[in-house]
């Protein structure tokens, strides 16, 4: 800007800024003074009301003859008796202006759910629960499948089939959960959606004596617990799920029962690289990781050439496990997991 000042009146305007990439009006804008400028943004158009005007259009509101009225009646009344202060629509922009358009009658107005966030670096500190229906034999019978989940390695912790969903059999499941070894108190978080036998009473006093925190997903946001039913979707979708338990309750409950030790012990989840639930719960992890990478190091040894990118490397498990990660957050993919003991292994069981 300053060369184009300097050199304007030998050289011209237009070809310097054509020189420097510089728009004409850009360079002319610029050098108008800023007060000028403002002045001309501030501009009110000629048809604009005055403050005088402006203040009767707030006063009519504000009597007692219009305080319970809309503008619309306000503009509609006064009509009717020959005066004319502004059309609805600007009585509108006003009041607005001066934050006096808000809803006026008692309406119930839901609290504001904050986004949870849900952190586990290990087995055993934040667990989740939901109940899922299996149809019965025949049309509107169904049987109720609690489940509870471990977030960190998938581990199904606990699992009861019933024939009705209520808050006592929930209160019984989760206290014989809870009894597994290693757990402290104020050490495990039990995440839930909102359904009743979830935000019951009798739960919920359940907890507190365990000094379990309880934690609740937002209302209608069914995001908020995506563990549990990625879990219900390998359930109802794999091959040997029935459409219906023609069988009865018998053949639902011998379901489960050889669903949940292959889920628990052979099922190899992609969400923890290719493991099974019980070698992270239990904290084989590492060394069936270090196995694989052997294996492949072996298999780079034989055939170098078919590598092309060099020696493969075993993908490592989160240290983290998040519901609803924070944006700036990022977990360092380390693995950390405590073993457990034989006596811990088997009390972490599934319950029914």
């Amino acid at each position: 800007m300053a060369a184009v000042d300097e050199h304007q009146a030998t050289v011209g305007a237009k070809p310097l800024c054509d020189a420097l990439g510089l728009s004409l009006e850009t360079y002319y804008r610029q050098r108008r003074p800023k007060q000028h400028r403002a002045l001309q943004r501030r501009r009110s158009p000629a048809r604009a009301l005055t403050d005088f005007e402006r203040q009767s259009v707030l006063d009519a509101p504000h009597s007692e003859r219009f305080g319970n009225r809309a503008p619309t009646e306000v503009y509609a009344t006064l009509l009717d008796e020959g005066v004319y202060l502004a059309s609805p629509r600007t009585m509108y922009r006003i009041l607005a202006g001066n934050r006096e358009v808000r809803e006026r009658r008692n309406q119930l107005r839901r609290p504001l759910y904050s986004k949870l966030e849900l952190l586990a670096t290990g087995p055993n500190q934040v667990w989740t629960w939901d109940i899922t229906k299996l149809l019965g034999p025949e049309k509107w019978t169904y049987y109720y499948l609690y489940v509870v989940l471990d977030i960190f390695s998938r581990y199904v912790v606990g699992w009861m089939l019933a024939r009705s969903e209520n808050a006592e059999l929930a209160r019984r499941l989760v206290r014989q959960t809870c009894r597994t070894p290693g757990i402290g108190p104020g050490e495990l978080t039990i995440h839930s959606d909102r359904g009743s036998p979830m935000t019951s009473k009798a739960l919920g006093q359940l907890l507190a004596d365990l000094v379990v925190e309880r934690s609740l997903s937002r209302p209608h946001t069914s995001n908020d617990n995506p563990f549990i039913e990625s879990h219900f979707k390998t359930l109802k979708y794999g091959p040997g799920f029935p459409d219906r338990f023609r069988g009865g309750f018998d053949q639902a409950r011998s379901h489960c029962q050889v669903f949940f030790p292959w889920y628990n012990d052979e099922h190899r989840h992609s969400g923890i690289e290719g493991l099974t639930p019980a070698q992270v719960h239990c904290g084989s992890a590492p060394r069936v990781l270090e196995q694989r990478q052997q294996v492949l190091h072996a298999a780079f040894n034989r055939h170098p050439e078919r590598f092309v990118r060099g020696l493969p490397t075993v993908a490592e498990l989160p240290a983290a496990v998040w519901i609803n990660p924070a944006s700036d957050r990022t977990a360092s993919p380390v693995l950390q997991t405590p073993s457990l003991t034989t006596q811990e292994q088997s009390a972490s069981r599934s319950t029914h």
